[in-house]
């Protein structure tokens, strides 16, 4: 009774992190993405070969020298996929945090104001729904990817995203139109701004931080593929997508540079949805926010 007790008056966040730690996979998948982007931003510096350092080692298996071996030129593997898990990661973090930022913002003004605002949001979101994201992906990243900036393929991204971020907000916002504790902010005189900072967002944070994960993994296996195909990040800097389309001829006679970066991806999307299960199941159904 007194563990009940005690719940029922912890702070949200701190009764959301109780409950994220119980779920052994989610705290397993967020230590691994922890850990992978720390190593993807720093470990580049902090290991004795650069990504376009050449060494004297030709074709190498891994070694102590080099974990990941050496590929026919004499790049160090573990440089380069460093290097590309950096790139990946700038990519799906920044396409994540833009699209949810925007989507957020459109989808609360639609749900909370109704009417004209939501029609006229709603359509704009429902025609970008309706573009075909793989040639759209195909021809802006083409031309963007001719600049060599991971900047301009995270945009592509983001802006293919923003839209299921939207209608899944708008949703939420207009379910919770109907709680008393709106009906009570507002019979208190409080302005629509306070309602949406104070009591909509805060209510809406579960739902939007699970589908931003989930923006996350999308971006990540869509750089990917665009890497893979040859649209996206371009020589003289790498990616991980680009790194396994380039180790695919070699993957039966030098695999290790097919499938320590196809590793790496496939580590990055199992933690990144580890994550979104433990934040579904810590933020899900439960006392929101007044």
């Amino acid at each position: 009774m007194v563990e009940a007790r005690a719940a029922r008056t912890a702070p949200p966040a701190a009764t959301a992190w109780r409950r994220f730690r119980r779920h052994r996979a989610a705290v397993a998948g967020l230590v691994a993405l922890v850990a992978i982007v720390a190593a993807s931003l720093v470990g580049g510096r902090l290991w004795r070969y650069g990504f376009s350092d050449i060494t004297e080692q030709y074709s190498t298996g891994p070694s102590w020298r080099h974990p990941m071996g050496t590929d026919g030129i004499g790049h160090d593997v573990l440089a380069l996929v460093l290097r590309g898990a950096q790139k990946s990661v700038q990519v799906a973090l920044l396409a994540a945090l833009l699209s949810t930022a925007l989507g957020t913002a459109v989808g609360t003004l639609a749900g909370y104001y109704r009417g004209a605002v939501d029609a006229v949001l709603m359509r704009a979101t429902d025609l970008v729904l309706t573009i075909p994201a793989l040639a759209v992906l195909a021809v802006v990243a083409s031309r963007a990817s001719r600049s060599g900036s991971w900047l301009l393929v995270a945009l592509v991204l983001a802006f293919l995203a923003w839209a299921q971020t939207a209608r899944l907000v708008r949703g939420v916002v207009l379910s919770l139109q109907s709680c008393d504790f709106v009906d009570a902010a507002r019979a208190g005189g409080a302005g629509d701004g306070w309602v949406i900072r104070r009591h909509l967002l805060p209510n809406a944070a579960g739902p939007i931080l699970v589908n931003a994960t989930l923006t996350v993994a999308f971006a990540i296996l869509a750089e990917t593929g665009l890497s893979y195909l040859g649209l996206g990040i371009r020589a003289p800097d790498t990616s991980l997508g680009r790194l396994v389309a380039e180790g695919q001829s070699a993957a039966t006679t030098r695999p290790w540079l097919f499938y320590f970066p196809g590793l790496v991806i496939v580590a990055i999307t199992l933690s990144v949805n580890f994550v979104g299960d433990g934040l579904r199941a810590s933020l899900g159904p439960g006392p929101g926010r007044r």
